[in-house]
């Protein structure tokens, strides 16, 4: 598991165009490949703002309405999915189980990571927040009870500070 010092809740991801540029920095480094679906569904997912369920993003690229500009596509859901795989499996994406959707990662040029998520359930944003403590407390805990962990999926639902005080 990567180590990162980000735990601040605001650090998201903001400029779809730059976190495309910044991942395709990070694939050249570990010599991956990001293809133009690969860069295209991450644009999309990067521009979404919130999490984003995989058939939507079918919808939006078969739209042709994309960050990049690019025209509408006939992508099948297989080209989709195996654009998420790559997308999660390298970590520059996350899932979120609880509503089955996806957020752009805050550390594109990072292996894949656990992360605990705060999501709002009334706005539907959903916050990154790191934080080493929990993630170690939870292995250490899994382990001492005889569980050999894989990985972590820690959400947490409720309302986000703007929409409990609205």
């Amino acid at each position: 598991m990567a180590k990162h010092a980000c735990t601040d809740p605001k650090h998201h991801v903001h400029d779809a165009h730059g976190f495309v540029a910044a991942v395709e920095r990070a694939c050249h480094e570990r010599g991956l490949r990001l293809t133009p679906i690969r860069a295209r569904v991450l644009g999309l997912v990067a521009d979404a703002g919130q999490p984003i369920k995989a058939y939507d993003l079918l919808e939006l690229i078969r739209a042709g309405n994309s960050a990049d500009g690019e025209g509408a596509g006939a992508a099948a859901p297989p080209t989709v999915y195996r654009a998420l795989d790559f997308l999660l499996a390298n970590g520059f994406i996350h899932k979120l189980e609880s509503v089955n959707a996806f957020v752009a990662c805050h550390h594109p040029s990072t292996a894949q990571h656990s992360v605990p998520f705060l999501i709002c359930d009334r706005c539907h944003s959903a916050v990154e927040l790191e934080d080493l403590d929990v993630v170690a407390q939870l292995e250490q805990r899994a382990k001492s009870l005889g569980f050999q962990p894989q990985a972590q999926t820690l959400e947490v639902h409720g309302l986000c500070a703007r929409c409990a005080a609205g």
